[in-house]
């Protein structure tokens, strides 16, 4: 009986590869040959799952979004807004191994935003991602009147978003200088500046 293969399992575990020469060599060091060698692929089959460096690269970039949604989407909620948010927000930044190899190739991604196009576009696709998953948190605590008076939705979104993405930059550049307990703790701190404390 012939074997079945998985191809998208194959894919990911190219991605994966790529991922690795990313961490180690940077991204201007990749190459499908690279990749190919680091995945333990014949060239030749790589290219059967990607036609060019640019597709390796987006799927590469696009499964980091992937792992981190389907994280959420496992999440066992408690109907507590302030925690359950908390609980997503862990998801986004760098508290294991696992975590923090997503931001070291995000912000690696995002380091060459400004001059690769193909790059810009996959990086503005997840920041507007983000963004949007920001915005829902918010709308859904104040729909249940969960925040301060105040509060301007936009603005707070923005705040909060600039918030995660440093705090994720500062983490995973200097983890000395900035634990993984001190970064959920400044997380923390932030919320209590628009949210009403749950009964």
């Amino acid at each position: 009986m012939p074997k079945i293969v998985d191809h998208n399992d194959r894919k990911e575990k190219i991605a994966e590869a790529a991922w690795r020469v990313i961490r180690r060599d940077g991204l201007d060091h990749v190459s499908v040959r690279r990749v190919a060698e680091e995945a333990g692929f014949s060239l030749g089959s790589l290219r059967h799952y990607f036609d060019s460096q640019d597709e390796l690269l987006a799927f590469s970039m696009r499964l980091v979004s992937s792992r981190v949604n389907d994280r959420i989407q496992k999440i066992p909620f408690s109907g507590k807004p302030r925690h359950d948010m908390m609980l997503i927000i862990a998801e986004l930044v760098p508290l294991d191994e696992v975590r923090l190899a997503e931001a070291e190739i995000w912000l690696a991604f995002a380091g060459k935003a400004g001059s690769n196009a193909a790059i810009r576009a996959l990086s503005l696709e997840v920041h507007h991602e983000l963004y949007t998953g920001f915005r829902r948190m918010i709308d859904e605590l104040i729909r249940q009147k969960l925040t301060t008076d105040d509060i301007d939705a936009e603005q707070e979104t923005r705040r909060l978003h600039a918030l995660i993405d440093g705090l994720v930059v500062h983490h995973a550049t200097f983890q000395d200088h900035l634990t993984r307990d001190e970064l959920m703790t400044t997380i923390s701190y932030h919320l209590d500046t628009f949210l009403l404390q749950e009964q």
